[in-house]
């Protein structure tokens, strides 16, 4: 069969200190057309630097051949399918970019003031509602920069509710269905995470939450779909007994790609949401940001939310900072504009009709993965999916192939691995999310792929115990990596 990835022309490169010359230089400046002043006489001698030891000479063509052929290394939703499950890295259409660059919101300064700010301000207003309809809250800020941000957000909010009222509450219920994230915004917030287990199906029951909820619960923090890519079918009766013991239900929305347009998580019992635009949104995700994490909130917790808040009167928009209750900022200014751009462009561009057809389509995509591979790999639940679904390595294990050798084989495939061992509830676990973007004829190659290397599991091991092989850099020790980390280069 042929191989989704290449393997012609790996161009080789050293670190750009091994391409060092002395005296080449890739930098020539204009001539002065002024006198030269004595920098000593202006410059304390002690805060002046000289040559810096060591540092690579090199040319303009160096450096550009340098950093494209690194870029050429890089993998990226924009290079092919990125099937990590519970990330959602759908691919970002490049109009939204081209939004974010307009002169008057890139070149815009955040100390500009508000009279000439109006633009930009009705902006972050209409998005805020935007993600209020969507999710069926009743106030939405803008402020985190990203998901686990929002968490926390989220959080505080509840907490200072329940200190306004006279009566905090030191716990929160987590379910091992849900994000990574969630047990540490809530110690940060400074809850006592209180674990519960899914029930046999994969979703949580309410005899559960009857076993641990009491009156120290602040609220039910759960994922919905959750990790394994199920609807938590019991929500609305969970959340109206938690209701009825006088606690909130936060749901964690990374994995909103599957419900928007289709169901509004505030009706069914749902008080808090954060958002991950650089998820479900279309905006750039990894790499360290920007990224952005707005929170909703049901009535009751609005007046918690962080200052300042957007405010429209008649037809100027200003920023609110008379919020008595609120937890204060969580980010400087307002967050990361350029961010909300993106996700106000795509929001506009696809429309209600296209939002919920993109979390139909990204549902059909996933539910069409695992019917075509469930049998060739252990499915530990068999259940209709939703954006994502979680396969094991279980079938292959008596051949001595493990998850991590499954994801680097595939590497050599040509595309990126998904996501392995998570979530914990399953044993090696490999949970792949196709997003509503990817065609069928990718899907389609990346099933076939699958199955190749399960295969091969049978007839080679040792080919994928050696894999990647088509790559720079083929099986490194990656816990030595993480815990000995080279941070400076040195010669030789």
């Amino acid at each position: 069969m042929s191989m989704n990835g290449a393997k012609g022309l790996l161009l080789e490169e050293p670190v750009i200190f091994e391409k060092s010359s002395p005296g080449r230089t890739g930098v020539e400046p204009a001539s002065f057309d002024v006198p030269e002043a004595d920098i000593e006489g202006i410059i304390p001698k002690q805060m002046l630097r000289g040559a810096i030891e060591g540092f690579p000479d090199v040319s303009e063509m160096d450096i550009v051949r340098h950093y494209t052929r690194l870029s050429q290394w890089n993998f990226g939703v924009d290079s092919g399918f990125y099937p990590l499950g519970s990330c959602t890295m759908k691919y970002n259409p490049k109009v939204n970019e081209e939004a974010a660059r307009l002169p008057g919101f890139a070149m815009l300064h955040p100390y500009e003031p508000e009279e000439l700010t109006q633009g930009a301000l009705q902006l972050m207003y209409e998005l805020e509602n935007y993600l209020a309809e969507i999710s069926g809250m009743d106030a939405v800020t803008l402020q985190p920069s990203a998901g686990a941000h929002g968490e926390l957000c989220g959080l505080l909010a509840i907490s200072a509710y329940f200190k306004d009222k006279g009566r905090p509450r030191t716990k929160v219920i987590i379910p091992d269905t849900a994000h990574g994230t969630n047990p540490a915004s809530s110690h940060l917030a400074g809850f006592k995470v209180v674990p519960v287990k899914s029930e046999g199906r994969g979703v949580l029951s309410l005899d559960a939450i009857k076993g641990v909820m009491d009156r120290d619960v602040a609220a039910l923090m759960l994922t919905n779909p959750n990790t394994i890519g199920l609807f938590e079918r019991n929500i609305k009766e969970i959340a109206d007994f938690v209701h009825k013991k006088g606690g909130f239900v936060y749901c964690d929305g990374a994995n909103l790609n599957a419900l928007m347009g289709i169901i509004k998580l505030g009706e069914l019992g749902v008080d808090v949401i954060q958002f991950n635009l650089h998820k479900t949104f279309s905006t750039p995700h990894g790499g360290g940001g920007p990224g952005s994490g707005p929170v909703g909130v049901k009535k009751a917790l609005a007046p918690y939310l962080p200052v300042p808040r957007i405010k429209k009167t008649r037809s100027k928009y200003s920023l609110d900072f008379n919020r008595p209750k609120s937890i204060g900022r969580m980010k400087a200014f307002y967050g990361n504009f350029s961010i909300m751009v993106r996700a106000y462009s795509y929001i506009r561009r696809m429309g209600a009709e296209g939002l919920k057809r993109a979390s139909e389509t990204a549902i059909l995509n996933a539910n069409y993965i695992k019917e075509n591979l469930k049998g060739t790999y252990h499915l530990p639940y068999d259940e209709p999916c939703m954006h994502e679904c979680v396969f094991s390595d279980k079938y292959q294990l008596g051949s001595g192939v493990a998850t991590m050798d499954i994801a680097k084989r595939l590497i050599d495939y040509g595309f990126h691995p998904p996501t392995v061992y998570f979530p914990l509830v399953v044993h090696g676990a490999i949970m792949i999310e196709p997003t509503e973007t990817e065609t069928l004829e990718t899907l389609d190659k990346f099933i076939v792929a699958m199955k190749a290397i399960a295969e091969e599991a049978k007839t080679s091991p040792q080919a994928l115990k050696d894999a990647p092989a088509n790559t720079k850099v083929q099986r490194v020790d990656e816990t030595k990596a993480a815990r000995e980390p080279i941070l400076r280069w040195r010669k030789g």
